[in-house]
């Protein structure tokens, strides 16, 4: 048998790789037919040798390869095997979090074995995600504080699930508010997301476009670049306004220097105008009338 788990979302496919291998060692109590090969630094030999040794349990091998992606001479040789590993009752398990090369090794381990891709979460389904967490601690958590968490976290679910840990110890059982996640979480600010802005400062359209693109080429979700573009132009209105205190943003020295560096450049009222836009671009995505990368697009050249 053939498993195949990849994606950039590590946490939940890290998740899903434990799942299996718990449900393996119920069955299988020795423990001496579970191994894991980085071919960063075995090659097919070493693959082959384990696979073909026999077990004195009589029991089914479970063989985790990590990091195949870059083993060109690994993939070559599996591939002429490919349909007797298929076929066999042990399980070969390949996992990889980095970009996976769609070439004919890929689609060899997508039609003989069975495999789940782990993309990065955005939009609803991260919403979905977050509160079904909360609801597997006995705890429930407001929309706007649901929508404050995801703009201060954003997807990377590894910070995530140590903050819904944190809020949940918190409250002890009462619903979580705004307040409490403004309490206890700190904002993580993607200090690139200051050159977008600069950007659309200056009216620089192309190069914000430019510079959004090359956060989704690196795999940040269009749902994440809009909370933080919406993070950093509410600070800007925060500071622009007569309400401002240093204070009120919780931020890092640097953060608050370079927000106020921004905030000269705007006027109040290109701001709000600005600040409607991001809103209605938010609203659009989460009722499915527009795609996230486009409706980010026709942001960036409406500002």
């Amino acid at each position: 048998m053939i498993i195949f788990l990849f994606g950039e979302d590590s946490y939940r496919s890290q998740r899903k790789l434990k799942e299996i291998i718990n449900h393996y060692e119920k069955i299988n109590k020795s423990g001496f037919n579970l191994k894991v090969f980085d071919l960063t630094e075995k090659d097919f030999q070493d693959f082959k040798t384990e696979s073909s040794s026999i077990s004195i349990f009589k029991e089914k091998k479970f063989i985790v390869l990590r990091n195949t992606a870059s083993n060109k001479n690994f993939k070559e040789e599996f591939i002429k095997s490919v349909k007797k590993f298929a076929d066999s009752e042990d399980i070969i398990l390949f996992y990889e979090t980095r970009p996976v090369l769609k070439d004919k090794f890929f689609e060899s381990l997508k039609k003989h074995g069975k495999s789940q891709e782990f993309n990065l979460l955005g939009g609803e389904k991260l919403r979905n995600w977050i509160e079904e967490e909360f609801e597997n601690f006995g705890a429930k958590i407001t929309a706007l504080a649901l929508d404050g968490l995801i703009e201060f976290v954003g997807n990377d679910l590894w910070q995530m699930e140590n903050e819904i840990k944190k809020l949940v110890n918190l409250k002890k059982g009462k619903e979580i508010e705004l307040d409490d996640v403004k309490l206890l979480v700190k904002p993580k600010i993607d200090t690139d997301i200051f050159k977008t802005i600069d950007s659309l400062a200056v009216k620089n359209k192309k190069q914000a476009l430019k510079l959004i693109h090359k956060h989704l080429e690196k795999g940040d979700s269009p749902a994440y670049l809009l909370s933080m573009i919406n993070f950093q132009f509410r600070n800007l209105l925060m500071v622009k306004s007569d309400e401002f205190n240093a204070g009120k943003l919780k931020l890092h020295p640097y953060v608050i220097r370079k927000t106020r560096e921004q905030a000269r450049i705007f006027s109040l009222a290109e701001l709000k105008k600005i600040y409607q836009k991001i809103f209605k671009a938010d609203l659009d995505i989460k009722t499915g009338k527009i795609k996230p990368e486009t409706a980010l697009d026709l942001l960036i050249s409406e500002i």
